[in-house]
């Protein structure tokens, strides 16, 4: 009963800290509501006795990655009110719903297939139990899915780039400089 009620009340941080990330007017409070989307999912893995991970999730993720966050955010000055006027794309609405409505049925689809029993190992215990669960998941991380974790952190790597690059304001006297000697 008590690890019903507490998969329900980290449950519900996690939904209204998701859903304040999305609809939070100011940047800071998005990253805030961030915070309390992974401090919700950190209650999680102590539910499930993923010790390590909930660390990991609090320590990397809820303190050194929104930190980083939030430095952007000061550094542009993002977090004044600007009124951006761009204009979208050709079908891109069409496009976003096509999308949607095909994960959504993808999604449906990989549901009503799953079977009971999938693995031979209940939940929550380690695969070999004389190896110790972080030597388990280094393994996983940097011999099995090796390619997958560094393609991710250069995703990440390009992704903070972009977002540096689309949101840098010209300076007017570098216009007015660059526009004269031409």
């Amino acid at each position: 009963m008590i690890d019903l009620i507490v998969f329900l009340v980290a449950a519900a941080i996690c939904l209204v800290g998701a859903v304040g990330v999305v609809v939070a007017r100011n940047p800071v409070h998005s990253a805030l509501m961030l915070v309390m989307t992974l401090f919700g999912i950190a209650v999680h893995f102590v539910a499930q006795e993923a010790h390590f991970l909930a660390a990991v999730q609090v320590i990397v993720y809820a303190g050194a990655i929104v930190v980083m966050f939030l430095f952007v955010i000061m550094l542009l000055g993002v977090d004044v009110h600007t009124k951006l006027d761009l204009g979208g794309l050709k079908g891109q609405r069409v496009a976003a719903a096509a999308f949607g409505v095909v994960g959504l049925g993808v999604l449906v689809f990989l549901m009503t297939r799953v079977e009971d029993g999938i693995t031979s190992q209940p939940a929550g215990t380690p695969i070999d139990p004389n190896t110790p669960d972080i030597n388990q998941l280094a393994h996983s991380l940097f011999d099995q899915y090796v390619f997958a974790f560094e393609l991710t952190s250069v995703l990440l790597i390009i992704a903070v780039i972009g977002a540096v690059i689309l949101s840098r304001k010209p300076r007017p006297e570098l216009e007015e400089s660059q526009g004269g000697e031409s």
